[in-house]
Parts: structure tokens; sequence; C-alpha cells
């Protein structure tokens, strides 16, 4: 039995619902980003260098962008509605319509077989539609869908690494230790030292005595 492209609403209470792909996509367009900075504020470009200092920012939010058929010329066998028109509210149901109690769309799971497992929310979808009977009925469509990736605050945690400059830190001031220095070790930047200063209230960046606990705020 192929198995078939799956895309199901995961709503934050009550019960999902499936739209089942008729045919699968041809191909299937997953995006990876990562985000730097340049800001020129922080990194003034020294004369004679060739490029700006960048410095990392993030990773950016995933993108699964893919094409469907809708068919409703009893060509190809299918369940899951008689019309083009009952498929695709199927799928508007599904990926697109407003839920009420969440005060938005619900965000989706995306499977197919054993590779892909993708949850996101639906940002765009246009409807193509290439055949018609003779009164103009629509017999088939093809829909094109763009995903963006959905992650609960729990897995953005979970995923992020500790060392990542936009993230929280504690750390108990050492003898030898200097503000600058740790704000390299955290920041990977040691220009953030004014802010972090500024954030702990410290009068001197130079008299800071051993075991003094200093925040290091979510800067960049």
């Amino acid at each position: 039995m192929v198995d078939k492209l799956k895309i199901v609403s995961m709503p934050s209470s009550g019960s999902s619902q499936t739209f089942t792909a008729m045919l699968n996509p041809n191909s299937i367009k997953h995006d990876f980003g990562i985000g730097y900075t340049d800001d020129p504020c922080k990194h003034q470009q020294s004369q004679g260098d060739i490029a700006p200092t960048v410095q990392f920012q993030g990773y950016q939010s995933e993108k699964l962008d893919f094409e469907i058929m809708i068919d409703a010329t009893g060509v190809v066998e299918y369940t899951g509605g008689e019309s083009v028109q009952d498929q695709l509210n199927q799928l508007k149901s599904v990926a697109y319509a407003y839920n009420g109690k969440q005060h938005e769309p619900n965000p989706v799971k995306i499977t197919w077989g054993s590779t892909l497992s993708f949850r996101g929310r639906l940002t765009s979808m246009a409807v193509s539609y290439v055949l018609f009977d003779s009164s103009g009925v629509p017999l088939r469509a093809t829909v094109t869908m763009n995903f963006t990736q959905f992650l609960t605050e729990q897995e953005k945690e979970a995923l992020a690494k500790k060392s990542s400059p936009d993230l929280t830190h504690y750390v108990v001031f050492k003898a030898g230790d200097t503000l600058p220095s740790l704000c390299h070790q955290i920041y990977n930047d040691s220009s953030y030292y004014p802010e972090v200063a500024a954030y702990n209230q410290l009068s001197s960046v130079r008299g800071i005595r051993p075991g003094t606990k200093l925040y290091f705020p979510p800067l960049g």
C-alpha cells in the first residue's frame, strides 16, 4: 500500500482533523536558515577590512513548500470527497480555518511515510483550477501550500544551546575574571560589557568583588 501525505490539525483542545492527499507531491522544498547581525553600532568596521563583522543571531524558522493535486474526474479513486470543492473545503478546515477557541488557525503536523514529519502553520495557499466540465465546474486543481515551523516554548528551550547569546546566564565572578572577558565567553563579543554592567547596576567594571553573582541578559 502506498503511503499518502497527511496533514493533521493540532488544536490545543478537542479532536483533530486529517486531510489525506489524493496524489503525493512530486517534490517538497524544505528550507533551513541561520540569522546573523552586522549592526554597525556594535561592530565598527576597521579601515582596510574587506567585510563587516557578523555575529550569530539565531536559527530561523524552517519552511516547507509543496504542491498537491486534487482530482474529481474519477480517474483516481479517492474517498475524501466527491468534488474538487469538497476536497478543498476539507483541506481548508484542517490547515486554514480559524479556531475561535484559540483565536488563530490550528498548527498542523505533516507526515509522509517515515521520511517526512513536520509541524508548522500554513502561511499561504494558492489554488489553480486546471480542468473543468462543460458547465464550468472544476474537475481538477493544484494546490500550492507554504508552511513555517511551529514549536512550543518548551521545545524552543529544549533545542536551544546553553551557550547561545539569546539565553539568560548567571555567573559567579571569580578572581582573575573581567567583565569584558566574561561577555566574550557568553556572547562571543566583549563589547557588550557596558550593557551587562548597567543591568547589574555596577558603579565600576573594575571593582567587582569575587563571589559577586552577575546576571547576563539576552542581548544582540
